[in-house]
């Protein structure tokens, strides 16, 4: 009778993680969309609401940044994004965080010219208080 009580507690527990990691990978899906869309419509509001105060922002040819450091720069206008996205998109999620991996094509405008991008990114998401929220995003070709 306990190995029977033992087997139905552990197939529930079971049962509750891969239900939760389901709902996370669907919640984290929907912020790679909004991550993608924010770039592309310039919407800083989005993204600072989605970035951890203490994001770190490591991308190929730029010095690291902090979340101010990277609000400032997408809020100045100075390389807006006409496409950002993402494909081979993983979904990774380890409790109270996930790692994101993918690749991210995008193209922005710098300094009257057109720049395109086609590299490999891993994102680190955390939940706190309930919210997902980006805390690393690296990116390179």
């Amino acid at each position: 009778m306990l190995t029977l009580l033992v087997a139905v507690v552990t197939m529930t527990q079971a049962s509750q993680v891969l239900a939760r990691d389901a709902a996370d990978r669907t919640e984290l899906s929907r912020l790679e969309a909004v991550w993608n869309d924010a770039h592309v419509k310039g919407d800083a509001d989005a993204l600072d609401r989605l970035w951890a105060n203490d994001l770190v922002v490591t991308v190929a040819g730029m010095p690291v940044m902090n979340k101010t450091e990277s609000l400032a720069m997408f809020r100045s206008g100075r390389m807006p994004f006409t496409k950002y996205e993402t494909s081979e998109v993983l979904i990774r999620p380890h409790g109270d965080s996930a790692v994101v991996t993918g690749r991210v094509r995008r193209v922005r405008s710098m300094g009257g010219r057109e720049v395109q991008d086609d590299w490999r990114f891993t994102k680190v998401y955390v939940r706190a208080q309930g919210q997902w929220q980006v805390v690393s995003w690296h990116a390179s070709p």
